[in-house]
């Protein structure tokens, strides 16, 4: 049997790291000021909370579509570089005023198109560092660092000028990843349909322990889903500042910066699965404090370092995990499914539910409920933990 391909040298990863940069700095205005802009327009919280779920709507459908085509054509890069361009093209739009259906049809429009791009990479990079988590994390920092400097820097200057700049942020952040994107080596890898018959996936997902996994991790994003959706809205109506507020998920990225970077001699300590328990944990408290102590901003900032363990270690936890249950070929539909179950599915049942529990209960009721999803996570996990130990050779 083949060993494992040797991990790639600095100049493969360099371009990715900046792709990843990109892309966050991109994530991290949007996610955290889209709903702000929203409310500028003065739509309701219920139109704000379905506007919301159209990026996690596409993650239901584009990442498995995109990864599909990229295997059937092996074009990864030219399908990054066509979606980085459709998606720019489509951010123009946000500059119309049209109402809530004009700019629901430019988000679905621009998220199809942005949603798969860090699956796509996702998977080309598991691949490059070829199991050398260590070094994978050094490479995703970057993703962290550029998150961290769009939401302190858009907080400052959404704080003293207005959203109304928000389609401009768009469309330069966006210009920012097309260019990263044509930095990427143009190689074409070897397609893959011919092989899809002697590889299908189905008995993987039939192994309990890979359902089990997956079940964890719908109820664990979908639990962040209140973070992502609505902690914003949250800590503006408790009356923090939009500086404030940047500051808040600054915080969650430098811890999210300081484990990537010092992954490489923490992660090893437990095995993946185990970790998976420890984070689901971590969440319960997370949202737990979040909820109950939101007018309390050193307990906010607690929360927020614990995205260390509920989201850094979560993902590269996760990550590790669909490299082991979906080797070889089957790692581009493995990462499609792991995007899709989480961020889709997770993502589109946590919005809309907080939404809808926001409107009539408030929003430290959303977080009271994304401890109860972690609370279910954590029992999932557990089963995972417990299906390896008994799989694993004595």
């Amino acid at each position: 049997m083949a060993g494992p391909a040797p991990a790639a040298g600095l100049r493969q990863l360099v371009p990715f790291a900046a792709l990843s940069a990109t892309y966050f700095a991109h994530i991290g205005f949007f996610n955290p000021y889209l709903p702000l802009w929203l409310k500028s327009l003065g739509l309701p919280i219920t139109v704000i909370s379905l506007l919301a779920s159209v990026q996690s709507f596409t993650r239901v459908f584009a990442p498995y579509a995109w990864g599909a085509l990229s295997d059937h054509t092996g074009e990864r890069v030219k399908l990054l570089r066509f979606s980085a361009f459709v998606a720019l093209c489509a951010s123009a739009g946000l500059w119309i005023s049209g109402g809530a259906w004009w700019i629901a049809l430019v988000l679905l429009l621009l998220f199809t198109h942005t949603s798969s791009m860090m699956s796509l990479t996702e998977a080309a990079m598991a691949h490059l560092v070829a199991g050398d988590w260590g070094r994978y994390g050094r490479v995703r920092l970057w993703g962290s660092a550029g998150f961290m400097v769009t939401v302190f820097a858009a907080g400052a200057w959404f704080e003293r000028y207005g959203m109304g700049s928000f389609p401009a942020w768009t469309a330069a952040s966006l210009a920012g990843v097309l260019a990263c994107t044509w930095w990427l080596p143009n190689v074409k890898e070897a397609a893959h349909h011919e092989h899809r018959q002697r590889e299908p996936i189905a008995p993987v997902l039939r192994q309990p322990v890979v359902r089990w996994f997956f079940a964890s991790l719908f109820f664990h994003v979908m639990a962040h889903f209140a973070v992502y959706g609505f902690l914003s809205l949250y800590l503006d109506a408790l009356g923090y500042s939009k500086a404030t507020i940047g500051a808040l998920w600054a915080v969650s990225v430098i811890v999210e910066i300081a484990w990537f970077y010092g992954q490489g001699r923490l992660i090893g300590r437990l095995p993946m699965e185990a970790w998976l328990v420890v984070c689901a944990v971590a969440t319960v408290l997370r949202m737990g404090i979040t909820a109950g102590l939101g007018g309390w901003l050193v307990a906010l900032f607690l929360a927020q370092v614990l995205h260390a363990l509920t989201f850094a270690t979560h993902h590269t936890a996760c990550i590790a995990m669909v490299s082991r249950h979906f080797p070889g070929r089957l790692r581009g539909r493995g990462q499609a499914l792991f995007t899709v179950t989480g961020y889709g599915f997770g993502g589109v049942l946590g919005v809309l539910s907080g939404g809808a529990i926001a409107a009539r209960w408030g929003f430290a009721a959303i977080f009271a409920a994304a401890a109860g999803l972690g609370v279910l996570a954590l029992l999932c996990a557990r089963r995972v933990r417990k299906l390896e130990a008994a799989a694993a050779p004595v």
